[in-house]
């Protein structure tokens, strides 16, 4: 039995990681979703979070995705997003000012407010700061 898939991860402006994985974990729409060798074909939808792979060498990695799309086929995981950053590139302060900003946002409603906006920005930074905490543990 296969021990090891290839993996890529690409954004919409490069590709972030190409190689042999042994697992990876990623923010699907219905929850985390777990890929080792031999899984299912399947497409799924992904949710700004993080994305977290275990590489052929026992080493493991965590990225941040901005949502995007999950494919698997025999022997090759597929992840397509419009943004990916590695997690210890992701900006802890930027993301920390921008969960307060969003949350004052919320509670503070002018004439102009767009909540959608606010929400999605809330989303990203919070998502952001979950792929900081999983590169801790």
């Amino acid at each position: 039995m296969e021990t090891t898939m290839h993996c890529d991860i690409v954004s919409a402006e490069k590709s972030i990681f190409s190689g042999l994985v042994r697992t990876l974990v990623a923010a699907g729409s219905l929850g985390d979703l777990g890929v080792t060798p031999g899984h299912a074909p399947l497409l799924t939808a992904l949710i700004p979070g993080p994305v977290r792979i275990v590489l052929d060498t026992g080493e493991e990695e965590v990225f941040y995705v901005s949502g995007g799309f999950l494919e698997v086929q025999p022997n090759v995981v597929t992840l397509l997003t419009d943004t990916a950053i590695r997690a210890e590139d992701v900006d802890e302060a930027a993301a920390v000012k921008a969960v307060e900003d969003a949350e004052k946002a919320i509670v503070n409603q002018g004439a102009d407010f767009e909540y959608g906006a606010a929400a999605a920005q809330l989303a990203e930074a919070a998502a952001q700061l979950r792929a900081l905490r999983q590169l801790k543990k």
